[in-house]
């Protein structure tokens, strides 16, 4: 319907004896009519986030937010040029912010052979060899995903990937990316034997007789870097559009890239030029064991080359403290309960402490990788001793820390005392085997029993914000969700839960995703909820998730994703390319 709009009156249209009265200086004033939008979503279940509470309907005014309430109110905002989604009664939130992922290496993975659903040696080689099969010209056979409670002894072997591919090199990445699965002719073409010399924080893993078995853990890895076929820029340009789509099928409006090249962020800075860049980006760039002050210097002159726009920002450096916990390459305060090794930080305590010291003083935010308890605490010590020596940067502190899986009780209060930011990726929690049978052994109970404890950190006062890690899991939030309210598999085992202290409610989960992770890239005040003057970033749900069984929430679908006010990515059409001038 058209909106009808206030206007003003003349004196002249006002009876002769009122105008002398007024002495020819009268005006007929009337209340503004509502402000008209371009978009309005009614008949939802309006979560606007923070706890605020439920509303019906949202309407949109060019890239922002106009109001939240009642269908009947933002009716008012409605007109005959206004676009009008219909929500059905399924939940409306904030676009889902996903607060960790490797984006380049995501899209790359969408076009791999995914092996995280394999539980046995054998289905990993069937899925391999399928795929194989229907790309007979592939000079190499790539994958990901594989996990270590697949196989027995927790590590795969050269043989069981020669059976599946005997007559291409291939490789597989494991899912957590820090180990990588080789048969022999990529042993070969790389020319890695028994004297081929470990890497520093690497480990070629070998028989009894010296021989590679085909794992190689951590730094190991980039013995293969020579001999891998390397996409083009344009590719990888495509690659990322691929990822870009994928997300916002599923609701992912804003992410968070934890650790890139500058080569890599030059794409996104190419694609957002381009205006095909539609999923929001933090990026933060590599920072390695010995990152020196030129090297700062050059990240110094990068920040300056390409200012922050709405859709590509950077500003921080991700570190990697350590490993992970399956393969014990995780940095900890005490011996394995398997194996006579505390795992090996990354860096030096003199190094990390040096370099958080020197980019904190230059104002920029830290990630740092910490799995261990004793990665935790060499990051939590080093962002200590950085408030110490360094007057407060000009936007604050908002150090951070990535993944936090076996956290020591006593560093939990910590993340309150010094405003670290616990990033964190709940589906990694998920407690099939490779949880169950590897990564909790290999701690014993005491530790596990502080398995991704997010909550506690919660309840001290720390601050959450969750995503996904894509590709370690998919970007998908859904089994995310699931595992942060239930602390359970997406099959309801085991009937109590994997450490179940650790559940949250739906609200804080929610918010972890999009308030949580819009606070942890230093834009809360333009994301992360539906409050007017807020950028239009949005998703419609197919179900209220507020009126399930928690054991059901996962299985509503994205109907609708909306960025900048405008829709890019309907279930009935698919994501759109570029954004319109």
């Amino acid at each position: 319907m058209k909106e009808l709009r206030s206007r003003s009156c003349s004196p002249r249209s006002l009876p002769a004896s009122t105008a002398l009265a007024l002495l020819g200086v009268v005006a007929c004033v009337s209340g503004p009519g509502p402000e008209p939008a371009d978009l309005v979503i009614l008949h939802g279940k309006v979560y606007p986030g923070a706890g605020a509470p439920m509303a019906e309907a949202v309407a949109v005014r060019a890239s922002e937010i106009l109001a939240v309430g009642a269908d009947a109110e933002i009716e008012k905002h409605r007109t005959e040029s206004t676009t009008v989604l219909d929500a059905n009664g399924g939940t409306v939130l904030a676009g889902f912010n996903d607060s960790h992922v490797h984006f380049l290496s995501g899209g790359e993975s969408l076009d791999r052979v995914d092996l995280f659903d394999a539980e046995t040696v054998e289905e990993a080689q069937r899925a391999i060899r399928e795929f194989a099969a229907a790309r007979p010209d592939a000079p190499w056979i790539l994958g990901r995903g594989w996990l270590y409670g697949t196989f027995p002894g927790s590590l795969p072997t050269k043989e069981q990937l020669d059976e599946a591919v005997p007559d291409r090199p291939a490789l597989m990445e494991c899912y957590d990316g820090h180990s990588v699965w080789i048969n022999s002719r990529a042993l070969a073409l790389a020319g890695i034997t028994s004297e081929t010399p470990d890497p520093p924080n690497g480990l070629i893993v070998r028989d009894a007789q010296g021989e590679p078995t085909g794992v190689l853990k951590e730094s190991a890895q980039e013995l293969m870097s020579e001999v891998l076929p390397a996409p083009t820029r344009e590719e990888k340009l495509e690659l990322i559009k691929k990822a870009v789509r994928h997300a916002l099928s599923l609701g992912v409006t804003s992410v968070q890239n934890a650790g890139m090249s500058p080569d890599e962020f030059a794409l996104y800075a190419e694609l957002e030029r381009r205006g095909e860049l539609l999923v929001r980006m933090y990026a933060a760039l590599g920072a390695p064991p010995g990152f020196s002050e030129e090297e700062a210097a050059r990240y110094e002159e990068l920040l300056k080359q390409h200012p922050d726009t709405p859709f590509l920002r950077t500003g921080a450096i991700k570190m990697y403290a350590d490993g992970v916990i399956e393969s014990r390459t995780a940095a900890l305060l005490e011996p394995y309960a398997n194996a006579d090794s505390t795992g090996n930080p990354n860096y030096s305590v003199q190094d990390m402490n040096r370099i958080v010291e020197m980019m904190d003083k230059k104002g920029w935010q830290i990630f740092i990788h910490a799995i261990g308890d004793r990665g935790i605490r060499m990051a939590l010590d080093a962002y200590e001793h950085a408030a110490e020596v360094n007057p407060p940067p000009a936007r604050g502190r908002r150090h951070r820390i990535e993944h936090i899986e076996a956290v020591s009780a006593d560093d939990i209060p910590r993340f309150t005392k010094l405003g670290v930011i616990a990033s964190m990726q709940p589906f990694h929690a998920n407690p099939i085997p490779n949880v169950l049978e590897v990564w909790a052994v290999n701690l014993g109970p005491e530790r596990a029993s502080r398995a991704w404890a997010w909550k506690s950190i919660q309840d001290e006062g720390g601050r959450l914000a969750f995503g996904t890690d894509w590709p370690v899991v998919a970007i998908d939030p859904r089994p995310g969700i699931h595992t942060a309210l239930t602390r359970r598999t997406l099959e309801g085992k085991p009937e109590g839960g994997f450490v179940p202290g650790e559940r949250l409610p739906l609200e804080d989960v929610l918010d972890a995703w999009t308030t949580g992770s819009a606070y942890a890239s230093f834009e809360e005040e333009r994301k992360g909820t539906l409050d007017p003057g807020m950028a239009a970033d949005i998703v419609i749900l197919s179900a209220d998730l507020f009126a399930l069984p928690v054991e059901e929430v996962k299985d509503f679908e994205v109907v609708t994703t909306i960025v900048d006010g405008k829709v890019v990515y309907s279930r009935d059409a698919g994501a759109v390319t570029s954004r319109q001038p």
